[in-house]
C-alpha cells in the first residue's frame, strides 16, 4: 500500500511537471492507466484546496470524495486513498447515482456519463463548497472548478477560478502554477 501511494505521488509530480503521458499508446491499457492518474490527481486535489470551516466542521468530519454517475476508476481510487487523511480528515470515497445524494460531498467528480445534464448539476452545486471536477469538454468553462484535459497526449487542468470563489474554495499557487486558468477571475453575483 505504501509503494503504491508512493507511485501515485511519483506519478502525480512527473504528470504535472509534463514529464508523464496522460496514457499509453495501445488502446486497452489506456483507459486504466488514464483513470489511475485521474485518481491520484483527485486525492492530490485534496491537499491543495482549502476549504471554509463549516464545510468540515468537526476534526472526525470525513473528507468526502464523490463519483456522480458511471464510476470509471474501478479500485483505484479506493486504493489511493485508503487510510489517508488530510488536515486531520479521513478520506471517504462514495459513488452516487442521483445528485441529491452529492450534497454531503467536498469533491465531486461528475462523470462523463453525466454530460446530457452537466448545466443542471454544475447549477445545482455552484455556491456550495463542493469541488467539482469532470473530463468533459469545456467542463471548466461551462463553471465546474476542475476539468481535466488531454492535450498533445498529456493530462492537463484547467481551472475555473471564479468558479471556486463562488464556491469558496482557495486553490494552492503549487496547482495552479501547473493549470490553464479559464473564465472569468470573478462570477456575476
Amino acid at each position: 500500500m505504501v509503494l503504491a501511494r508512493r507511485a501515485s505521488r511519483l506519478a502525480l509530480l512527473l504528470l504535472l511537471l509534463g514529464i508523464l503521458p496522460a496514457a499509453p499508446s495501445s488502446a486497452g491499457p489506456r483507459l486504466t492507466h488514464e483513470y489511475d492518474l485521474k485518481a491520484a490527481f483527485l486525492f492530490h486535489f485534496a491537499q491543495f484546496v482549502q476549504w471554509p470551516p463549516e464545510a468540515l466542521p468537526e476534526k472526525n468530519t470525513p473528507l468526502t470524495i464523490g463519483i456522480l454517475g458511471e464510476d470509471p476508476f474501478g479500485k483505484s481510487l479506493d486504493e489511493i486513498v485508503a487510510n489517508e487523511s488530510v488536515g486531520g480528515h479521513k478520506l471517504l470515497v462514495r459513488r452516487f447515482q442521483r445528485l441529491n445524494q452529492a450534497d454531503s460531498c467536498h469533491i465531486l467528480f461528475i462523470s462523463s456519463s453525466e454530460k446530457g445534464r452537466m448545466d443542471e448539476v454544475l447549477s445545482r452545486v455552484n455556491r456550495r463548497s463542493i469541488l467539482t471536477v469532470g473530463e468533459t469538454k469545456d467542463f471548466a468553462q461551462r463553471s465546474g472548478i476542475i476539468g481535466f484535459v488531454v492535450a498533445e497526449k498529456r493530462l492537463r487542468l484547467a481551472v475555473n477560478l471564479a468558479a471556486a470563489n463562488v464556491a469558496r474554495l482557495r486553490i494552492s499557487s503549487k496547482l495552479l502554477r501547473q493549470s490553464e486558468i479559464v473564465g472569468p477571475l470573478r462570477l456575476q453575483e
